[in-house]
C-alpha cells in the first residue's frame, strides 16, 4: 500500500520507523511546521520531520490541512494514512482521500480518555491499566471504530513520559500490524463500547499542586504532568518546579503545604499524610535534590502554596 504517515513529536518516530521496517511503503510524511526550541528559540524541525529527512522521505509541513495540502495528498494516490500525534484536525476533504481511510494510533483503551492527553489523564486518575488502540479516523473526537488494542500495566513510579515511551514502542508494532491487516483485507473495525472519558490537553495551570488534596492525589498529579506541562508550586511568591514524590503515610502531623525534615528526608504536608520530596527547581536555579535544596534553606519557615 501507498501510505502517508502523519505525526509530529518524538513518540511518533517509533511508529514511522516500524512501518518502514515492516516493509510498508511510506510515500510521504505530514508533520507540523518548524517550531522555536530552547532559550534561543531556534526554529527546529519536528522529531518526525528529522526522522523523515534521514530516511529521504517527502515531507509536507503544515499546521493545518488546508486546500493546498489536500491537493498534494490527492496527488499521492494514497491507499491509507497512518496518524500518530500529528497535532491537527483532519478535515472531511482529506479523510476521503485514502481508499482505506486514516488509521489513528491513540494511547488509551478507547473509548477511555479520548483527546490530546490520554496518558497524563490516566495517571492523574490513578488507572492501573492503560494501553493503546488503532482506530479508523472520522470527524468525531477519537470516536471511530477500533481495529486493535494492547494493554500496558501502570507501574508505581511511572510518569507520563516514561509510560508514553513504552506505549510508543508497543503501539508502533500494533500500528504496523493493523496496516498489514488492512492491506490483506483482514482488518475489521469494531464500534467502540464502554464508558467514554475525555482527556483534554493540559495547561501549565494543571501542573499546580494543591497541597490540600490527599497525598495520593498529589503523587498522581505530579506523575501525570511529568515531564509536560510540569508540576509546580509557589514558595515566597516564586514558582518552583517539582520532581517525583514518595508517599509517607507514617507522617500525618504536617499541615498541608508545610515543608519540614525528618531523618534526612524532606517532607511536605498534604490533606492526608505527608509526601517525601525527591527534587525541586527553584525559580532561576538549576534542578536540585530535595536534600541539597533544604540544606540551603534550613532554619526558615517554609510553606508551599
Amino acid at each position: 500500500m501507498r501510505i502517508l504517515f502523519a505525526g509530529t513529536p518524538q513518540v511518533a518516530v517509533a511508529s514511522l520507523d516500524e512501518l518502514r521496517r515492516a516493509g510498508h511503503e511510506v510515500v510521504a510524511v505530514l508533520t507540523r511546521t518548524d517550531a522555536p526550541v530552547g532559550r534561543k528559540r531556534v526554529l527546529t524541525p519536528s522529531p518526525v520531520a528529522a526522522a523523515a529527512a534521514d530516511a529521504g522521505l517527502e515531507i509536507i509541513k503544515a499546521n493545518r490541512i488546508d486546500e493546498p495540502v489536500v491537493a498534494r495528498l490527492a496527488d499521492l494516490k494514497l491507499d491509507a494514512a497512518a496518524v500518530v500525534a500529528y497535532g491537527g484536525l483532519v478535515p472531511p476533504s482529506a479523510l476521503r482521500i485514502p481508499r482505506h481511510g486514516w488509521v489513528n494510533l491513540h494511547f488509551s483503551l478507547l473509548p477511555a480518555w479520548r483527546g490530546a492527553a490520554p496518558v497524563q489523564h490516566a495517571l492523574i486518575n490513578g488507572d492501573d491499566i492503560t494501553g493503546a488502540s488503532t482506530f479508523l479516523l472520522e470527524e468525531g473526537l477519537d470516536t471511530g471504530p477500533v481495529f486493535g488494542t494492547l494493554t500496558e500495566r501502570v507501574l508505581p513510579d511511572d510518569t507520563s513520559g516514561a509510560l508514553l515511551d513504552r506505549l510508543s514502542i508497543s503501539g508502533a508494532v500494533l500500528l504496523a500490524q493493523t496496516m498489514s491487516a488492512l492491506e490483506q483485507g483482514r482488518a475489521r473495525p469494531v464500534p467502540q463500547e464502554g464508558e467514554v472519558t475525555l482527556a483534554p490537553k493540559l495547561s501549565s495551570a494543571d501542573g499546580r499542586i494543591r497541597w490540600s488534596d490527599p497525598a495520593l492525589a498529589v503523587k498522581r498529579r505530579i506523575s501525570g504532568v511529568t515531564p509536560e506541562p510540569g508540576a509546580w508550586t509557589m514558595l515566597d511568591g516564586q514558582r518552583c518546579k517539582l520532581g517525583a514524590v514518595i508517599l509517607r503515610p507514617d507522617v500525618s502531623d504536617v499541615a498541608p503545604g508545610t515543608v519540614t525534615e525528618k531523618d534526612g528526608a524532606v517532607l511536605v504536608g498534604t490533606g492526608s499524610h505527608a509526601v517525601q520530596l525527591g527534587g525541586i527547581q527553584p525559580a532561576g536555579r538549576k534542578p536540585l535534590s530535595a536534600a541539597e535544596w533544604f540544606r540551603g534553606v534550613r532554619g526558615q519557615e517554609l510553606s508551599f502554596s
